[in-house]
C-alpha cells in the first residue's frame, strides 16, 4: 500500500546568507531554526513548531522559519494551515530546488484535505522545478490513483443516491396510487349507499301508493258493528215516519168532528 512521502524542511545551511547588520538577527533566528529542526528530525513537531515561531519572532520575512513552520504543522495534520504557508512560499523568489519543494509540501497539504486534483498540479509544479525529485514523482501517482479511486466512490455514492431517489419517487407514487384507489372504493361505497338509499325511498313510496290506491279493508267485527248502526238507524227512521203518520191521523180526525 502506498502513502504519501517526505514532508521537506529546509536545513541550516545553505538557504540564505546574511551579513552585515542583520548578522545578529540572524544568528538569534538561526538559534531558534536549528533548535526547531532538531525537534523536527526526532518527531516531536509541537515542540519545532514552538522554535520556528520564536524564530519568526526575531525575523517575521524569515522564508526558512514560515517552510519549516509549515512542515511543523502539517505533521500535525493542520493541514489547512500548512496549504496557507506553502502556497504563500510558491509565491516567493526562491531558489529552483526550494521552491519546488514549497509545492511538494503544498502538494502533500492537499492530500491530507483529500483535495486531490490540486495536489496532482502541486507535484506537477514541482517536478518541473526538480524532475529528478523522486519523492514528488512518487506522490503524483499516489494522488493519480486517490483521484481516481474518489471519482469512483462519488460515482458510486451518486448512483446509490439515484437509486434512493428512484425508489423515494417509486414509494411516493405507490402512496399516491393506494390513496386514489381507496378514494375511488370510498366513492363507489357512498355511491351506493345513495343507490340504495334512494331505492328503498322508492319501494316506500311505492308502497305508501299502493295503499291509498287500495280500498280500506275492515274486519269482521267492524262490517257487524257497521250493519248494526245501519239496523238502528233504519229502526230509528220507521219509528219516525210511524210517529209521524199517527199524529196526522189523530189531525184528520179531530178536524172531522168539528
Amino acid at each position: 500500500m502506498i502513502h504519501i512521502k517526505n514532508i521537506k524542511f529546509i536545513a541550516l545551511l545553505g538557504f540564505l546568507i546574511l551579513i552585515g547588520s542583520h548578522q545578529a538577527m540572524a544568528q538569534s533566528e538561526n538559534k531558534f531554526i536549528r533548535k526547531g529542526n532538531d525537534s523536527f528530525e526526532k518527531g516531536d513537531y509541537q515542540k519545532a513548531e514552538i522554535d520556528y515561531r520564536k524564530a519568526l519572532e526575531k525575523n517575521q520575512s524569515s522564508l526558512k522559519g514560515e517552510f519549516n513552520l509549515g512542515g511543523a504543522m502539517y505533521q500535525q495534520k493542520n493541514f489547512e494551515e500548512s496549504v496557507k504557508k506553502f502556497e504563500s512560499l510558491t509565491g516567493e523568489n526562491l531558489p529552483p530546488e526550494q521552491k519546488a519543494g514549497s509545492y511538494h509540501n503544498l502538494g502533500n497539504s492537499l492530500m491530507g484535505l483529500q483535495k486531490y486534483d490540486e495536489a496532482i498540479n502541486a507535484y506537477k509544479n514541482a517536478l518541473r522545478l526538480n524532475p529528478n525529485d523522486q519523492d514528488s514523482k512518487y506522490n503524483l501517482e499516489y494522488a493519480r490513483r486517490k483521484l481516481q479511486q474518489q471519482q469512483q466512490e462519488q460515482q458510486k455514492q451518486d448512483q446509490n443516491q439515484d437509486k434512493k431517489d428512484q425508489e423515494d419517487q417509486d414509494k411516493k407514487q405507490d402512496q399516491k396510487d393506494q390513496q386514489k384507489q381507496d378514494q375511488q372504493k370510498q366513492d363507489q361505497k357512498e355511491d351506493q349507499q345513495k343507490q340504495d338509499q334512494q331505492k328503498q325511498d322508492q319501494q316506500q313510496n311505492n308502497q305508501e301508493q299502493q295503499q291509498q290506491a287500495q280500498p280500506k279493508q275492515i274486519s269482521k267485527e267492524e262490517a257487524e258493528r257497521m250493519l248494526q248502526a245501519l239496523k238502528d238507524n233504519e229502526k230509528k227512521t220507521l219509528e219516525k215516519i210511524k210517529l209521524e203518520k199517527l199524529k196526522s191521523a189523530k189531525k184528520v180526525k179531530s178536524e172531522k168532528d168539528w
